[in-house]
């Protein structure tokens, strides 16, 4: 595989350069996260080593934790010329932070229940009473 040229690359190029489908591009594209530098002749998009640089970011933004919102906001502020605050990065940590707290107890939860429905599942003589019991219980309400 030759390597993109960075001064201009195509979607598909800056894709293969990134691992990722020209679908999550145009994802970004639509989030208004990312955007090509220009356009060829024919309309083609074509993406600068930045543009590159900056669907990396992205993506390693998203695989610890980052919404694509909180990347919005970072990247608005990087390119305002404003210094990343620390206490907005930091304000965006503790959101998500809170928020991943709270998705592990609603696990935690869950374990539990199916812990105890396989418990019940095992125990039953015949009849599958963690159907009867799912069948007559109320979808209980999501604490936030």
């Amino acid at each position: 595989m030759t390597p993109p040229k960075f001064e201009s690359m195509t979607i598909s190029e800056l894709a293969r350069a990134a691992s990722v489908p020209t679908t999550t591009i145009r994802y970004y594209e639509r989030a208004e996260l990312l955007m090509p530098s220009s356009r060829s002749a024919a309309g083609y998009r074509l993406y600068s080593k930045a543009a590159l640089e900056r669907l990396r970011f992205i993506r390693a933004a998203q695989s610890v934790g980052f919404a694509l919102d909180d990347i919005g906001t970072i990247l608005a502020l990087e390119t305002s010329g404003t210094t990343l605050c620390q206490s907005e990065v930091a304000f965006i940590l503790e959101k998500r932070l809170a928020e991943t707290e709270a998705r592990l107890r609603d696990l935690k939860q869950v374990k539990a229940h199916l812990s105890a429905a396989l418990t019940q599942c095992r125990n039953s003589n015949g009849e599958c009473a963690v159907i009867k019991e799912l069948s007559t219980k109320r979808k209980p309400r999501r604490s936030r």
